[in-house]
């Protein structure tokens, strides 16, 4: 059963505040503020945010010319910046090549940033990745928040917990025939635009120089939400529970994915979620 947590509760909507702190008004107190990763599910919703309160926010990707791997295009995008946030994320979750990415890519942004004279570092990131786990992908993000840490530049990192939209890519990479088999270790999962609501504001406002954690507002077994995700659609697999079961190839403690006390809770429920996103055809 699903449970509600205990955190401070936020509004999906928020005002966000200036970089320098005072209420944004359009054209007064703008900051610009470039998205690594800005083209993405997370980055191209923190770019419209960011512009709708009056900031000059500036989507950076491969795609726009901007790669943060090979370098081509950082330092030009980066030229005036007042803030930097990085949504960006591997193209594999191969352990070798997930770490790879994140390394190289964090490597060079934190070097362009400091070169630009920019004034706070915005990650995402995950929640999970302060406690004792073994997935590769985790330990990739925690190599990188530690790069970020250590770094001299003024940060912030935001830990968000699993995003609704990734529901049907969880059941997919978990199935065997008609089967679903997941653990029912605990989730407490959140809407992108949630997520990115609280990235945008994060990077409106002033570096924390630690971490802010984020989630939605209920919990649920990882198979409790993997098989009300794909009753709703119509999904005729069958979700079965298992403890052994593997998450991105590496089994998890029942509270390894849900935030611990002081998250910021987001009020968007899975039952308001599901008929708002239908899956991609």
């Amino acid at each position: 059963m699903s449970a509600k947590a205990s955190q401070t509760r936020h509004p999906p909507c928020l005002s966000f505040r200036a970089h320098t702190g005072s209420p944004t008004e359009k054209g007064k107190n703008m900051a610009k503020i470039v998205v690594i990763g800005g083209t993405g599910l997370i980055g191209s919703k923190v770019v419209a945010k960011l512009r709708e309160h009056g900031h000059d926010a500036v989507a950076a990707a491969p795609n726009t010319g901007v790669n943060t791997i090979t370098g081509e295009g950082v330092a030009e995008a980066l030229t005036g910046a007042d803030v930097v946030v990085d949504v960006s994320n591997s193209p594999s979750f191969e352990e070798s090549a997930v770490l790879e990415f994140f390394t190289t890519s964090t490597t060079n942004l934190i070097a362009a940033e400091k070169e630009a004279g920019v004034g706070h570092h915005v990650a995402l990131t995950i929640v999970g990745t302060n406690r004792p786990q073994h997935i590769p992908y985790f330990r990739a993000k925690t190599a990188q928040e530690k790069l970020i840490r250590e770094s001299g530049v003024p940060y912030s990192l935001v830990h968000a917990t699993q995003f609704f939209e990734f529901v049907g890519s969880i059941a997919d990479i978990s199935t065997d025939g008609d089967t679903v088999r997941l653990p029912g270790a605990l989730v407490q999962p959140i809407a992108a635009d949630d997520v990115a609501t609280a990235v945008a504001r994060t990077a409106a406002g002033e570096p924390v120089n630690g971490d802010i954690e984020i989630a939605g507002p209920e919990q649920f077994g990882m198979d409790e939400w993997v098989r009300r995700g794909l009753a709703f659609r119509g999904d005729p697999r069958t979700v079965v529970r298992d403890d052994a079961a593997p998450y991105y190839g590496a089994t998890v403690d029942e509270r390894t994915l849900v935030p611990v006390g002081g998250a910021q809770l987001f009020e968007t429920r899975l039952d308001e979620w599901l008929p708002a996103n239908p899956p991609r055809a």
